[in-house]
C-alpha cells in the first residue's frame, strides 16, 4: 500500500475504530484469504469461548465460518454445536423467507419494480449463501410511487405494522416515511424502504441512480432486481458502519461484493468510481476509510490502493464530522466510559437527522386525554378493543367531538394509545400518559374536530398497542405496550368552534 498515509490505531484515525479482541478473531476466520492462517482463528476463538453464551452477532459470524470451513473443524469439541446453530439460523431464515415470497410475488405482480437490499440481496444472487448468511428479516427497496401499492399487499395479507399504529394511520403518511417494518406469524419479518439511505445520508440524485444501476436476480422464484456491487458496498457501509458493529456481518457482504465471484481480483466486480460518488454524495467517507482501511490493511482483502487512498483523503478532509462518525464506528465491545458518552452525544446528533421525514402529507391530528372525576356512570357494555360511535343524526361537515372512556390501567408507566378511524379514513389518534405505577382505574377525556358526511361510515374508536410484538406471552409486555380495553362512557358532538 504504497499510495496510502500510514493508518493508526489511536483516535481519531480510523484504526482505532477496527474491531478487536475476540470479534477481530471472528471476523478474520471469516474473511482471511489464507485458508489455513483463518482456520486456526476460527479453532482458536472456539478454544476461549462458548457458543451459547455469546451474542446474536457472534452467531452470525459463526453461521459464516462453518459455512467456510464445514468438516475441517470436525476435530473441534464444539464442532456438533457450531453445525446446529448453523442448522437452526439457515431453518429460522428460511422460514422467514417463505413467509415474505408470497407478498413479494404479489408486489411484482401489481407491477412493484421490488429491489431487495442487505443481506437478501447476497441471497438473491447466489441461493447458496444462505448458509453463511442470516437474514431473518427481508429488506426491500420500492420506488415512491410503489409505496402505497405494496404496503397494500402487506395490509391485505394481515402483516402487522411494528408501531402498533393502524393501516388507516399509516396509509395518509407513506409518502413521509422513509421505512417501516412488519411481520407476521413466527418468522415472517419485511422492512419496506423507499429510501435506500436514512435521512443522515440524503442524495436526491443517487435516490434515482441506485435504480438505473440495479441488476436482476431471483429470489425463490420471485423476480427482482439487487443494487451494483458498489451500491451493495456502499449501502452495507451506511447501515451498519455507524452502528458499533451490533452486527458484523455486513463487513464479510462488503468483502464478497469485491471479490464477485469469489476469486479477490484487483477490480472484482465493483466499478469503483461510482462507489467513490457514492460515498460523497452521502456523507460516507469516514466510515469508509474505517471499513476499507480494515478490510485492506488487516484482513488483507484487494481493495484497490488507489480506491482506498482515495477514501482516506476524503475521509480526512471531514473536519469534526470526521470524529463523530470514528465514534460511532468503534465496535460497542471497546468502549469506556468516555467513550460511551462521547459516542453516544454523536449518535444523537446522527438520530435527529437520521429521523427526518420527507414531505409530511398529512397533519398528525392528536388529541391529548385529560383525566377527569370518576363518576358512578353506569356502562353496561363490557371493556372492549373496539367501539363504533355513531354521529348526529343530520350532521355533516366539521364538528366537535367529545369522548370520554373508562379504563382499567395496569401498575406501570406507559402510555395510552386510541385511534378514531372511519373505514380507510384515518380521523385522530388519541393519546396520554401514565406516569404513575399505582395502576387502577382512570376516566380520559379526549376532545377535537372530526369532518362528517352524509354518507361516513360510523367512526370507530379503537385501543392500539403503543408497539407490536410478535409474541404477547409475557406479562410485564402486554402491561406495557399493549391495547388497554375500555368502556365508552360518552360520546357528543357540537358544532365545530
Amino acid at each position: 500500500m504504497m499510495n496510502i498515509r500510514r493508518i493508526g490505531r489511536r483516535f481519531p484515525d480510523y484504526g482505532w475504530s477496527w474491531p478487536t479482541g475476540s470479534l477481530d478473531q471472528l471476523l478474520k476466520a471469516a474473511l482471511l484469504p489464507d485458508e489455513e492462517a483463518a482456520r486456526l482463528c476460527a479453532a482458536g476463538w472456539l478454544d476461549q469461548n462458548d457458543i451459547d453464551h455469546v451474542s446474536f452477532r457472534e452467531h452470525r459470524l459463526l453461521t459464516a465460518i462453518s459455512d467456510r470451513f464445514g468438516r475441517k473443524l470436525t476435530g473441534h469439541a464444539a464442532y456438533p454445536r457450531l453445525v446446529g446453530l448453523q442448522k437452526m439460523l439457515w431453518t429460522k431464515s428460511r422460514m422467514a423467507m417463505r413467509e415474505a415470497e408470497p407478498a413479494l410475488k404479489a408486489m411484482v405482480d401489481t407491477g412493484c419494480m421490488v429491489m431487495l437490499i442487505k443481506g437478501a440481496s447476497r441471497i438473491a444472487l447466489d441461493a447458496a449463501a444462505q448458509r453463511g448468511r442470516v437474514a431473518h428479516d427481508i429488506d426491500i427497496l420500492v420506488r415512491p410511487r410503489d409505496m402505497q401499492p405494496a404496503f397494500d399487499v402487506l395490509r391485505d395479507r394481515d402483516w402487522q405494522i411494528a408501531t402498533g399504529v393502524s393501516p388507516q394511520y399509516l396509509r395518509t403518511r407513506l409518502a413521509s416515511l422513509r421505512s417501516m417494518n412488519f411481520f407476521k406469524g413466527n418468522y415472517g419479518d419485511i422492512d419496506l424502504h423507499q429510501l435506500a439511505y436514512d435521512g443522515s445520508q440524503q442524495s436526491a440524485e443517487d435516490d434515482l441512480a441506485i435504480w438505473r444501476r440495479a441488476t436482476a436476480a431471483e429470489f425463490s422464484g420471485v423476480g427482482v432486481v439487487v443494487p451494483s456491487p458498489a451500491d451493495r458496498i456502499a449501502l452495507a457501509i451506511a447501515h451498519g458502519g455507524l452502528d458499533a458493529h451490533t452486527h458484523s456481518d455486513w463487513l464479510v457482504d462488503c468483502t464478497v461484493a469485491i471479490q464477485g465471484d469469489g476469486k479477490a481480483a484487483p477490480d472484482g466486480n465493483v466499478d469503483w468510481s461510482i462507489f467513490l460518488d457514492v460515498i460523497a454524495r452521502r456523507g460516507l467517507a469516514v466510515a469508509a476509510a474505517v471499513a476499507l482501511s480494515y478490510l485492506a490493511l488487516e484482513i488483507g482483502i484487494a481493495v484497490p490502493e488507489a480506491v482506498l487512498a482515495k477514501v482516506v483523503d476524503m475521509a480526512d478532509r471531514r473536519g469534526a464530522a470526521r470524529l463523530s462518525s470514528v465514534l460511532q464506528a468503534k465496535p460497542r465491545t471497546d468502549f469506556g466510559a468516555l467513550t460511551w458518552l462521547s459516542r453516544g452525544f454523536a449518535k444523537q446528533l446522527r438520530l435527529q437527522r437520521k429521523k427526518g421525514r420527507l414531505k409530511q402529507t398529512e397533519p398528525d391530528i392528536v388529541w391529548r386525554g385529560k383525566a377527569v372525576a370518576a363518576k358512578a356512570i353506569p356502562v353496561s357494555s363490557p371493556p372492549t378493543l373496539s367501539q363504533a360511535i355513531a354521529g348526529p343524526q343530520g350532521g355533516t361537515g366539521q364538528m366537535m367531538m367529545d369522548v370520554i372512556v373508562r379504563i382499567a390501567v395496569p401498575p406501570v408507566r406507559r402510555r395510552i394509545e386510541m385511534e378514531i378511524n372511519s373505514g380507510d379514513r384515518h380521523v385522530a389518534r388519541l393519546r396520554s400518559m401514565v406516569l404513575s405505577r399505582a395502576g387502577g382505574e382512570r376516566m380520559l377525556r379526549f376532545r377535537g374536530k372530526v369532518r362528517l358526511g352524509k354518507a361516513e361510515q360510523a367512526l370507530v374508536l379503537e385501543a392500539r398497542p403503543s408497539r407490536q410484538f410478535r409474541n404477547w406471552d409475557n406479562e410485564r409486555t402486554v402491561a406495557t405496550y399493549g391495547a388497554l380495553p375500555f368502556q365508552l362512557v360518552s360520546a357528543t358532538f357540537s358544532p365545530a368552534e
